[in-house]
């Protein structure tokens, strides 16, 4: 996978705050030049640097608290639910029968974690984090975001992510999610060739996988070249995009690559139908609610895509 530009760097918080002058933070990349997403700040509640990337969480009246990783945004309070309920529950909605063991690539707030954890089929729930500092300062600044890292199916694991796929027992996930951020800094490998030749392998015959796919308003290129590899990876399985919206994104839109690893019997899984109802609470006292996003009619639609993408990525998915 190449970058989508030579020149693509981590940021920081404090660059986005030296934007726009009377306390807001600005969010600006490489990524997506040009254009950036202004947030009035109240306070700025946590900043630090990890061994991997810069942290930064402050509070804002209109999004609640707002969590950064090399100056971008990576969840809010407002929105964080479209994009863990769509990249979690697309995958493992769609699979014939319902998950036991499921990988969690990053997702080191544990927005994923807590949409797996609603799964009662799941008996566990691997997670490889790189950066132990994220998982702590979700669960000081974040608790209804981060309560999922407190279900006892959790085997929580600091450690490359690429490591541990690599050396995970073949044929052993039923799903893997990899909820990384963009291709510039420690998450550069989660979008190549390596990386997703090593998922497909420790998938079982029928699993999928759901990676965060970047935006089709500002990363076609990347997205190409994404379902081209994946394409290539995936042979006899099916490959798929899908997209959510989430206001304070880029562009206000998010994508989602799902690959699925040819089945036994040899014929595809088309990962577009949802053959698991969508979660409910188990109780009235769960803690976690019901879904605020996901549904078994949004997952359908959410595979139908405007008509520039549809031609862009024609040759490159199964099922179009």
């Amino acid at each position: 996978m190449s970058q989508a530009n030579g020149q693509d760097k981590p940021g920081t918080a404090e660059e986005g705050m030296g934007v726009a002058k009377g306390g807001w933070f600005t969010e600006v990349g490489t990524m997506w030049p040009g254009q950036g997403l202004s947030i009035k700040v109240d306070e700025v509640l946590f900043q630090d640097r990890s061994d991997f990337q810069d942290v930064c969480v402050f509070t804002s009246q209109a999004f609640g608290k707002v969590l950064l990783l090399d100056g971008v945004i990576q969840v809010t309070e407002r929105d964080e639910f479209t994009y863990q309920e769509m990249i979690t529950h697309l995958p493992l909605c769609s699979l014939e029968t319902p998950a036991k063991r499921v990988l969690v690539v990053g997702g080191g707030d544990g927005g994923v974690v807590r949409e797996v954890s609603r799964h009662a089929s799941v008996q566990q729930i691997d997670q490889a984090e790189i950066d132990g500092m994220v998982p702590e300062v979700s669960k000081k600044y974040f608790p209804h975001l981060s309560q999922g890292f407190q279900d006892p199916r959790l085997n929580l694991q600091i450690t490359d992510g690429i490591k541990w796929v690599q050396e995970a027992e073949e044929n052993s996930y039923d799903a893997i999610i990899v909820d990384s951020s963009d291709p510039v800094g420690p998450a550069e490998v989660l979008f190549q060739k390596p990386f997703f030749e090593a998922m497909h392998r420790a998938l079982r015959p029928g699993g999928v996988i759901c990676t965060q796919g970047e935006s089709l308003w500002l990363h076609m290129r990347i997205i190409e070249e994404l379902a081209d590899m994946c394409h290539s990876v995936f042979k006899g399985g099916s490959v798929q995009y899908a997209y959510t919206t989430i206001p304070t994104y880029p562009s206000g839109q998010i994508g989602f690559m799902i690959c699925s690893k040819a089945a036994a019997s040899g014929s595809p899984l088309d990962v577009r139908k949802p053959r698991q109802p969508a979660p409910e609470p188990a109780s009235a006292n769960d803690k976690l609610g019901p879904l605020r996003y996901y549904s078994s009619e949004l997952h359908s639609a959410a595979f139908v895509l405007p008509q520039f993408a549809r031609q862009a990525l024609s040759k490159k998915l199964t099922f179009t």
